[in-house]
């Protein structure tokens, strides 16, 4: 790579770390502060000195702080408002801000394309001799024709160049990632996508060939649409070990962004060695996520609303509860290159109510007729189970129950009726908590269990707790269906309670699991019959039954977006009743002999190649 006659570019780039934290402050005190916080724990911060009014005032204390961590590598950035930033000021005048960043001891200055553009070549040459320059290029509405910009971009000669666009697909994460392998290896480049959509990018962009990612200081300080704090980039997301063999798995859905999945399933992985990473992935279109499994390999996904129904036709095959719902919520790519599909939903209801009562032979009223009242009615039937139906659309809830041998019950009449069960199936109490599906007088049950999840405590909840009924709040059926997601991934005992743990303290919820309600006695009259208990599926988790699934991966490729390498032979996998994997019976006619688990060839090391120009 061409430098200025020294080396100090090359000694930078090797001590820079994966991820830069922008720092913002109303005043030079309180920017300095929150450095002085965040420096200790990464030492590679941007300064966004157009946050200021007097940009400037803050350099003398920003050369103070350096001069106490020598180890510290800054960025010095006084974006304009033309480029998105809020300096108001001339060109110029950004320039004049900047050396004085560089004579305070920022080793970074970060420089737009059109700024360099618009000044002499000799003001930007005399800015470079005093810090190494990031061009950078910004569009906040779209991302097209990289390459393009990057050509436009070499053609003034700086140490590096910084792309980033806006990703209004998840597709356009694959574009930037693409662009980041072509080029990277002749230029240090710096890329991402912004938004809510461009998470993809912001976490896996480093493994792709970008020199760093950009996060925020904490929550509310972003300077980028869709940034993330750097502590969940590198405590969540574990940004710094995310490498070519690392293994990519998301919720897909809309809305994602509030998701507690990526929390839960990054913690079970960190805990079980497991080398994966698990991402929010937001759209609203199948065919977008389809394009976007076709290009990254991605080895799982948790599904949810709206792509539960239509991404089974995606599917090679699926397991028996897949095929009766008609929904899946979990698909996992084989080392075929297929992705076989499975429905957790089921382990999270059966899982917390056998912790409790014998569901063989149980009296169990399901709340609603849609996607989670379908799991919990094939669920539960084929446990044995008597169940009934309550929808406020009869039709609906009068197919449903045809399909799965229940029966319809009307609310009028529900004053009357007791159960062992009342399942809340709808979303009613989520976006507004002072509802609920049902009035306190029609909860004639020993057990009320709402799969809302947040809020934890429903107004549903509240009046059965307040009934003297033994109650099981949603983040119950959350944690168990994502424990069985993570057992079929990984071929490992999901830690459950540490999964718990982590759900109920992002919910506000004490991390300690307090002992159960205790269950009321059936009433006399309405005692159901002795049973065989069925085989609990909650708490702790036996392994998962050994099959293709746990089988060592193929040799991870350096190239993000390669796709995986197909095997010949697969046996199609399923799911049990309890959600963890295990061996289908081929779809063919004649069984296929089951293939022999080759060991994994070591993961190709990322070449380090030397930039030039």
């Amino acid at each position: 790579m061409a430098t200025s006659g020294y080396n100090a570019p090359r000694i930078l780039r090797s001590r820079i770390p994966r991820v830069c934290v922008a720092v913002i402050g109303a005043t030079p005190e309180e920017m300095i502060a929150k450095a002085e916080g965040i420096i200790r724990e990464n030492p590679f911060l941007e300064f966004r000195l157009d946050y200021l009014t007097n940009p400037a005032a803050a350099l003398p204390k920003v050369k103070r702080l350096l001069e106490t961590r020598p180890d510290a590598v800054i960025i010095g950035t006084c974006r304009r408002a033309v480029n998105g930033g809020k300096f108001k000021g001339s060109a110029s005048a950004q320039l004049e801000i900047l050396a004085k960043a560089a004579a305070a001891g920022c080793q970074l200055l970060d420089v737009e394309l059109e700024t360099a553009e618009s000044v002499k070549a000799s003001e930007l040459q005399k800015l470079r001799e005093a810090a190494s320059i990031i061009l950078s290029f910004h569009d906040f509405k779209a991302t097209k024709k990289l390459d393009d910009i990057l050509a436009r971009m070499v053609k003034i000669h700086v140490e590096y160049y910084k792309v980033v666009s806006t990703a209004t697909s998840l597709y356009d994460n694959v574009q930037m990632m693409k662009f980041l392998e072509k080029h990277g290896h002749d230029y240090w480049l710096i890329g991402l996508c912004m938004g809510e959509q461009g998470i993809i990018s912001r976490v896996l962009s480093v493994r792709a060939g970008s020199v760093f990612t950009f996060a925020a200081a904490s929550a509310g300080e972003e300077t980028a649409p869709g940034q993330v704090t750097y502590r969940d980039l590198r405590s969540t997301f574990r940004i710094d070990h995310v490498d070519a063999a690392t293994h990519v798995y998301g919720v897909a859905g809309d809305p994602v962004a509030h998701s507690l999945s990526p929390a839960m399933m990054n913690l079970a992985f960190r805990r079980e060695n497991v080398n994966g990473v698990y991402l929010a992935l937001h759209t609203k279109k199948t065919d977008d996520l389809m394009a976007c499994i076709r290009d990254i390999p991605l080895r799982g996904l948790s599904i949810t609303m709206p792509h539960k129904e239509e991404m089974v036709k995606h599917l090679a095959n699926t397991d028996d509860l897949v095929r009766k719902i008609g929904a899946v919520n979990t698909i996992v790519r084989a080392q075929d290159g297929k992705l076989y599909g499975f429905n957790t939903d089921v382990a999270g209801i059966v899982g917390p109510l056998s912790d409790r009562i014998t569901v063989t032979g149980a009296k169990i009223l399901v709340v609603g007729a849609g996607g989670a009242a379908r799991a919990a009615v094939f669920g539960l039937a084929a446990r044995g189970a008597h169940i009934s139906i309550v929808n406020r659309t009869v039709p609906k809830a009068q197919k449903l129950a045809k399909e799965a041998g229940a029966k319809v019950v009307k609310r009028a009449d529900l004053k009357k009726l007791d159960f062992d069960v009342i399942i809340n199936a709808t979303s009613v109490g989520m976006m507004n908590p002072k509802v609920s599906p049902l009035e306190a007088d029609e909860l004639r049950a020993r057990i009320v269990f709402d799969m809302v999840y947040n809020p934890v405590n429903t107004r549903l909840i509240q009046l059965a707790k307040a009934k003297g009924l033994a109650t099981i709040p949603g983040y119950e059926m959350f944690v168990q269906q994502g424990a069985r997601q993570f057992e079929i991934w990984s071929g490992k005992p999901a830690p459950v309670e540490e999964m718990r743990g982590i759900v109920m303290k992002a919910l506000g919820e004490s991390p300690v699991l307090e002992a159960p309600t205790p269950v009321p006695p059936p009433l006399p009259a309405e005692a159901p019959k002795p049973a065989v208990a069925a085989k609990p599926v909650a708490g702790k988790t036996a392994p998962v039954t050994k099959s293709v699934l746990a089988a060592k991966p193929a040799a991870a490729k350096s190239a993000l977006v390669a796709k995986p390498a197909p095997v010949t032979k697969h046996v199609p996998v399923a799911a049990n009743h309890n959600g963890t994997g295990k061996k289908a019976a081929p779809v063919a006619k004649k069984p296929e002999p089951k293939p022999v688990a080759k060991k994994a060839a070591p993961p190709a090391k990322k070449k380090v190649v030397a930039k030039k120009k």
